[in-house]
């Protein structure tokens, strides 16, 4: 340690001691600067400390001296532990930048625009449980009468589940202006994250396509979620699945696509398991909760029952979302085009 400081500080104690006055003790506080500038250790500030008390009280106890000494051992494991916490800390604020980064670049390259119906009403909310978004949405209008959507959910969280994403946009650029029809679209995708993603990353996807020429609904899965159905004429529910494999597990797959008729009142909700496996203190909710919600506002706009649908389960989870959430409504309204 520098002699020079030790004789410093043995000075500024001795006057402290001597007087006890706030001007000794400001003096003092303002040495301790030197400590930091040349890098002098805390345990090596209480051996400064040591040694100058031997000169100002040469006749303490001998208990009371080696009470220095595990002081000394103390602040020398706590140094290190310091050191170990601050370096986690620094880590933790430089990936939490780096998150904050990702995040804004995944909602400025995986934006998509909502299509403009005059007999299809579209309504959706899409809200990460963090900071990055594991599921997609992706709206294609191909013309004056169709309008499509793509509802996928990656397995796998962070900035691996984004650059899934990226690919599923890829995949779905590539689609404008050709046939997109659910078969044909998740065959395309599937091949695509088969090929760019890797082994550990699957991808679910429901796609759906309306048109509006003869109000159908015409949809396909890759194990994803079950849209469902709602009927105004009965008032019931009807669960929309096909056959499909998980994106990316293999590429030769055939893709199911089936086809219903929408009419007047009827909506189709499009999830992720962010909404169908909401789970609360007492364990995950029926799926009639889900249901009676949006019975309720069946009469509302699609938007608004979207939003009615995040409200309810996020109350009931005390408003921290454990997985993300996204759903997807298309109501019918006005008569054919």
């Amino acid at each position: 340690m520098p002699e020079e400081v030790g004789k410093q500080y043995k000075e500024i104690l001795k006057q402290y001691v001597d007087g006890q006055n706030e001007e000794d003790l400001y003096l003092g506080q303002q040495f301790s600067r030197q400590f930091i500038e040349k890098k002098i250790s805390p345990e090596d500030v209480i051996s400064i400390h040591k040694m100058a008390l031997t000169e100002v009280f040469p006749h303490m106890p001998d208990k009371l001296w080696h009470s220095f000494d595990f002081l000394i051992e103390m602040m020398i494991h706590y140094g290190l532990a310091l050191k170990e916490h601050q370096s986690l800390i620094r880590k933790q604020e430089e990936l939490h930048m780096e998150m904050n980064v990702a995040a804004k670049v995944q909602d400025t390259l995986l934006k998509t625009k909502k299509p403009d119906f005059r007999e299809l009403d579209i309504g959706f909310v899409t809200e990460p449980a963090k900071q990055m978004n594991g599921d997609y949405i992706y709206f294609l209008n191909d013309n004056s009468y169709e309008a499509s959507v793509a509802v996928a959910d990656v397995i796998g969280k962070g900035i691996p589940a984004a650059l899934c994403m990226s690919m599923i946009k890829f995949g779905m650029d590539s689609l404008q202006k050709e046939n997109t029809s659910p078969q044909h679209v998740l065959d395309i995708v599937n091949r695509i994250v088969e090929k760019s993603v890797d082994d550990s990353m699957f991808i679910s996807m429901f796609y759906g396509k309306y048109n509006a020429k003869d109000s159908s609904f015409t949809y396909g899965s890759a194990g994803h979620e079950p849209a469902l159905l709602y009927k105004a004429s009965t008032g019931t529910f009807i669960e929309l699945d096909a056959k499909g494999l998980l994106l990316g597990v293999q590429p030769d797959v055939v893709y199911e696509e089936r086809s219903i008729v929408l009419e007047e009142g009827d909506f189709v909700a499009m999830m992720t398991d962010g909404v169908t496996e909401v789970r609360t203190d007492t364990g995950f909710i029926e799926d009639e909760v889900i249901k009676s919600i949006m019975i309720e506002v069946k009469n509302k706009s699609a938007q608004e029952i979207a939003d009615a649908v995040y409200q309810r389960l996020a109350y009931l989870q005390n408003f921290h979302l454990r997985d993300d959430f996204t759903i997807v409504i298309f109501k019918k309204e006005n008569e054919k085009v």
